[in-house]
């Protein structure tokens, strides 16, 4: 689900931290439920008033939620909780259960297979360019394999990444 609400000058502003002041409107994280309600104006009738929707929502929100994925995956490396590159991800594989396995969605898929192998269940994000990945960690070129430990800052991007998942109508 996602989190709206009603802003300054009658706007609607998307709260995906959930935090915003005033009452939340919540709508499914689904491009085809979002768009939806747009055309329907049922953002207005959930705030029992004139509301002001920008047509471009769900690419607002899209691109929101993949910020949010990446700046959670560079908040992980920055508190060490989270490696990147094919040698790295297979050591912390080997050593440690980890709590979300991320690899670009441009790699190729027989690295990509290696280590999905080794993630032992852990789920697998593959939603990002190997570009986005190596600017989220902090490294020049690309990225196509990183991982975050068990933690919160894996659940927190599991969740996001789900989310994300759902507007670009993936599983």
């Amino acid at each position: 689900m996602i989190r709206f609400v009603v802003g300054p000058e009658d706007r609607l502003v998307p709260d995906l931290a959930g935090k915003l002041p005033g009452r939340g409107i919540w709508v499914s994280a689904s491009r085809k439920a979002l768009e939806y309600a747009v055309a329907k104006r049922l953002f207005a009738k959930a705030a029992r008033r004139p509301v002001t929707v920008d047509p471009g929502l769900p690419d607002l929100v899209e691109r929101l939620l993949e910020r949010q994925c990446l700046d959670i995956l560079g908040l992980a490396r920055g508190a060490g909780v989270a490696v990147a590159g094919f040698d790295k991800v297979e050591a912390m594989l080997r050593k440690t259960p980890v709590g979300v396995m991320v690899e670009a969605a441009d790699g190729s898929a027989e690295g990509r297979g290696k280590l999905a192998r080794l993630a032992h269940g852990a789920p697998v994000v593959a939603l990002f360019s190997a570009a986005a990945l190596a600017e989220a960690m902090g490294r020049d070129g690309i990225v196509v394999h990183a991982v975050i430990a068990r933690g919160k800052l894996a659940a927190r991007f599991i969740a996001a990444s789900d989310r994300l998942a759902g507007l670009r109508e993936l599983e």
